[in-house]
């Protein structure tokens, strides 16, 4: 990655793909290159975070024989140097827009540099779809440096309460007692409240100044996306999320709700204070896809369960 620094002065670099399993330290690896560049022209972005600008910017610019071209000219502005966390592909429709996104970026000789839980073969898993990908994989390759971040350690299961992250600051409360919410200063005799998301309206338990409470089922049992994530991400800092039910019980749909749901908390550094019933570990089975980052994550959370237990 060194080498890759130096060559940006020089407009050889190429672009850089970086992949393994979750707590790998490919994010520290991609933060630490990022820091470490003196040019004034780049931008580190989540993928979620950026999709979500790309799709608004499309439909502001629908008009337009190249909406995709518009979009990135007024969101990357002269970047020569675009870096993306967490990286992944499940649906066809977003493949189809990746594609062209991936195009237009290396036309432009941008400096690509992402992570992924995935390695190239391995994006939009779906059988189904799968082959309809190969030719992004194709370019990808042709394109970027293709690395693997390997080990057998988790490394974020060694972060601590210390952390600067207020993310790692919260906590998960099992089964949710009254001494429990006392102890993290929950706030008590709450009101539920309507709030307007976009074109929907989400029934939080409780809302006030930057703080939201919502359960389980509000976020992720109905069709929210990821865009209301974001905006609601935007407008509160502190989250509680009540009535986390064991997700293997869960359609697969709500499961990936909730994985994109703490994504998009993880990303933005949002306090989070999860109320379940049973030990975390037990709450997290399920069979869609990135539930292991979700359960890596989720792990930092501090823990307070019923005296005497663990997880």
């Amino acid at each position: 990655m060194a080498d890759q620094a130096a060559r940006l002065d020089t407009g050889n670099a190429r672009s850089l793909y970086l992949h393994g399993a979750v707590g790998r330290g490919k994010s520290w690896l991609l933060d630490g290159f990022f820091q470490s560049l003196e040019h004034t022209h780049k931008r580190r972005l989540h993928f979620h975070d950026f999709f979500a600008q790309l799709h608004q910017g499309m439909f502001t610019h629908r008009h337009q024989d190249d909406a995709l071209g518009a979009t990135l000219d007024e969101l990357l502005q002269g970047c020569q140097v675009l870096c993306f966390d967490e990286f992944h592909v499940h649906d066809i429709g977003d493949a189809m827009l990746i594609s062209g996104l991936f195009k237009a970026l290396f036309e432009r000789r941008i400096v690509v540099l992402l992570t992924s839980n995935y390695a190239p073969e391995g994006l939009l898993p779906n059988s189904l779809y799968h082959e309809r990908f190969e030719p992004v994989i194709r370019l990808i390759k042709a394109h970027m440096q293709v690395m693997e971040v390997g080990g057998d350690q988790d490394y974020r299961s060694h972060c601590t309460a210390g952390s600067h992250q207020r993310f790692t600051q919260g906590h998960y409360l099992w089964p949710g007692s009254t001494l429990q919410r006392q102890a993290v200063n929950l706030p008590q005799g709450t009101q539920a409240v309507r709030l307007e998301v976009g074109q929907r309206h989400l029934h939080a338990l409780f809302s006030q100044a930057r703080t939201v409470s919502f359960s389980f089922d509000a976020l992720c049992e109905q069709p929210t996306a990821v865009m209301d994530y974001l905006e609601l991400a935007r407008r509160f800092d502190h989250w509680i999320i009540e009535q986390l039910p064991d997700l293997s019980a869960c359609s697969i749909a709500a499961q990936q709700r909730f994985i994109n749901l703490v994504d998009v908390l993880y990303d933005q550094d949002k306090h989070l204070v999860l109320i379940g019933q049973q030990p975390l570990r037990e709450s997290l089975g399920g069979s869609a896809v990135d539930l292991a980052r979700t359960r890596s994550r989720l792990g930092q959370l501090n823990t307070l369960g019923p005296a005497g237990s663990t997880g």
